[in-house]
């Protein structure tokens, strides 16, 4: 009866197994037949999409690049010297070299300059600018071999495919493509005048291009998205002709080089007739060359809305195909396992131990789950195990909540009181820090102070002891010319030496005057665009640099109004520019050096509070020992220089509130950078380098 009871219990156990194991092995079948191949149809319309989206991208990416073209600084200066003198072969090639290098650069098939009559012309670039009236615009076309020629003799015998008999396809009707199929973009220059005279023409020949097709089957089938031995594949088609593809002859080899793609193969002729006849997508199974593939076409349409070709993407379908068997076998195995696992489990086991043993494992779970529950009584005898078992659980959880209570106390304190001594902590070091900036802000600054007392009281009366002997000087040899009269010729270059001389001294002490009195030369402020200060500039320098192979370029965009004095303000910009022609001498190089003057408005919150002015040179650099050095009066390192030039102008800008920063990478050369308020600050009395920052 016993045994009657367990074959029964065995049975009645493993039959609901038995039909759960089953079902669910027919459900997973059905489930990858119909999921699994769905998935994958949505895989391959999303990998058409990403194709469909790159070329378009392409195209967008050709319009940016014709912007950035016409927006250089080399198209413009040899495209405004080709319009000035149209007649000179010189700035023709000057231009075409331009182009050409840009055009190699953009990675594009063809780049040049086209003008408004060659375009009236031409009726595809008419429907292409039709498009977007007056601006850049961008589409597919088909060119024939004539028209090839005319943008580019290469692109004629490039765009060459050799068509070839492929199965499920149409016989070839031809043996050779000579058509192209071109992504191009097409850019107005507009003058002035707002006319319109030159266009920039440029694109890609897409025929035997394997760059696009591999970024795209490399963007959307990269490793480990198909299972092994699967090959994701990309193909731009012309009617139903593959001129650029990455899928391969021999699929066995890894090698991508043009003689192992299918490039002249024909589609199949049932895609065909949906695709190019129908003008609907393809989102299916699909031979491909040899093989089946799971498949995405769409059509492609040239500017004028006809179909004249397509995009396809898609993957090999035989990996999938033994993924799904073999998974089909190990679940099948698996299952087997399970059933004769649970076999021996149920004919071992015994009712009388099912029950308390559920019992126990519920009460296990909820403890897990954070309740307080016990097992209780399991209705079993005192000596039963499984009821020692039990009431021994029941008494370590009593004690585990205990201890668990009495921990979560000691955390909460402990927690309490770090949170007490981490907060003193951090405001002491608050405190500490704040005073050790201060302390070390208060020290610089006396220090400062005092070295500017002192060196000023020693300037003024320096000064003052040369400013009479050099008046005396001047005045004698005024009288010893007029005294020799005709006779003075003899000597007259002696003479103009001495007053030169004389002259410089006098120039000296004033700087040192300037610069240890400065409140004596303080001239009134008035309110000044910065835009005709420097541009004074550039003409009083360029007689000082003429000498000097040096490029002075001007970038200046301040539109906000600031208070200074125009004389000062010149001297400090002449004293910079100067300088920064100085350190491009100073570097020996053999080719022309640049100087590059900005201007542009001061923004605090987008409001614009002032103007910021940068002077910056190729020259030799500021060694970083030396940097915070260049402002100290009398420090130089020219040979002919006085040291005063950069301290007088840091005492202009400090005196109108304003700022200089330094940057300089020694062998590269320097910036600096001066802020001038829309309305001239004088806070800077106290803090004499406030302002003043090198890097």
């Amino acid at each position: 009866m016993q045994a009657k009871v367990r074959y029964r219990l065995l049975i009645l156990t493993l039959l609901p197994i038995l039909l759960t194991l089953v079902s669910l092995v027919f459900i997973t079948i059905y489930w990858n037949i119909s999921y699994t191949s769905k998935q994958l149809f949505m895989k391959v319309k999303a990998d058409l999409a990403v194709a469909e989206n790159t070329l378009n991208q392409v195209q967008n990416r050709q319009e940016q690049q014709l912007a950035h073209v016409a927006n250089s600084w080399a198209f413009r200066t040899s495209f405004t010297q080709f319009i000035n003198d149209k007649q000179q072969t010189q700035s023709v090639h000057k231009l075409a070299n331009v182009l050409d290098n840009t055009k190699r650069t953009l990675k594009l098939d063809f780049l040049r300059l086209v003008s408004a009559e060659d375009v009236a012309k031409d009726p595809d670039l008419t429907a292409l600018l039709k498009q977007k009236s007056g601006q850049s615009a961008s589409g597919l076309m088909v060119l024939p071999p004539n028209r090839l020629r005319n943008i580019s003799p290469e692109l004629e015998r490039y765009a060459k495919i050799d068509l070839k008999q492929t199965q499920r396809a149409l016989e070839p009707a031809k043996q050779q493509e000579e058509r192209g199929l071109i992504s191009r973009s097409i850019l107005p220059i507009v003058n002035s005048d707002s006319s319109i005279t030159w266009y920039i023409d440029g694109g890609n020949l897409l025929n035997r291009d394997t760059a696009i097709v591999d970024y795209i089957r490399n963007l959307v089938y990269d490793e480990g998205t198909l299972p092994l031995h699967s090959i994701g594949t990309v193909t731009i088609f012309l009617d139903n002709a593959r001129v650029s593809t990455n899928v391969p002859i021999n699929a066995s080899s890894s090698q991508y080089s043009e003689q192992n793609r299918a490039l002249g193969t024909l589609v199949s002729e049932e895609v065909r007739q949906q695709v190019l006849i129908e003008g609907q997508p393809w989102v299916d199974r699909a031979f491909v060359f040899n093989d089946w593939y799971i498949s995405g076409y769409a059509p492609l349409l040239d500017i004028y809305g006809k179909r004249i070709g397509m995009v396809y993407a898609g993957f090999s379908e035989g990996p999938f195909i033994n993924t799904y068997l073999m998974n089909i076998i190990e679940l099948g195995s698996i299952l087997m396992l399970v059933l004769f696992g649970s076999g021996l489990l149920v004919y071992r086991g015994a009712y009388s131990l099912l029950k308390p043993i559920e019992r126990i494992h519920h009460v296990v779970k909820a403890v897990q789950s954070g309740r307080n529950v016990r097992i209780g009584e399991l209705g079993l005898d005192r000596d039963n195990e499984l009821a020692n078992l039990a009431e021994q659980f029941d008494s370590m959880l009593d004690l585990l909540q205990r201890r668990n209570a009495q921990i979560q106390a000691a955390a909460e304190q402990l927690e309490v009181k770090v949170e007490q001594r981490t907060k003193s902590l951090q405001d002491k070091t608050e405190e500490l820090q704040r005073n050790v900036a201060l302390l070390n802000e208060t020290r610089q600054q006396l220090v400062t102070n005092e070295k500017l007392t002192a060196l000023g009281e020693l300037t003024a009366g320096i000064a003052h002891e040369i400013n009479n002997p050099t008046a005396v000087i001047l005045g004698n040899m005024e009288l010893l010319k007029y005294e020799l009269g005709p006779q003075a010729e003899q000597v007259s270059e002696e003479i103009d030496l001495v007053i030169q001389q004389v002259g410089r001294i006098s120039t000296i002490i004033r700087s040192l005057l300037q610069y240890s009195r400065p409140g004596e030369f303080n001239a009134p402020i008035e309110m000044h665009q910065t835009t005709p200060i420097i541009e004074e500039v550039l003409v009083l320098v360029r007689h000082s640099i003429q000498k000097q192979d040096v490029e002075l370029i001007k970038q200046l965009y301040a539109t906000c109004p600031v208070e200074v004095n125009q004389p000062q303000l010149l001297q400090v910009l002449i004293n910079l520019v100067v300088n920064a022609a100085h350190a491009i001498e100073a570097k020996n190089s053999s080719e022309t050096g640049r100087i590059w003057i900005r201007t542009q408005d001061w923004l605090e919150n987008g409001q614009p509070i002032g103007v910021k002015i940068e002077v910056e040179d190729e020259g030799v650099g500021i060694n970083e020992e030396l940097r915070s050095r260049i402002f100290d009066p009398f420090y130089t390192t020219r040979k002919d220089g006085t040291g005063l030039g950069l301290s007088l102008s840091y005492g202009i800008i400090k005196r109108l509130g304003g700022t200089i920063e330094v940057k300089s990478t020694e062998g590269k050369g320097s910036v600096f950078t001066i802020g001038l308020y829309h309305k001239a600050k004088d806070e800077l009395t106290n803090n004499p380098y406030k302002g003043l920052h090198f890097s």
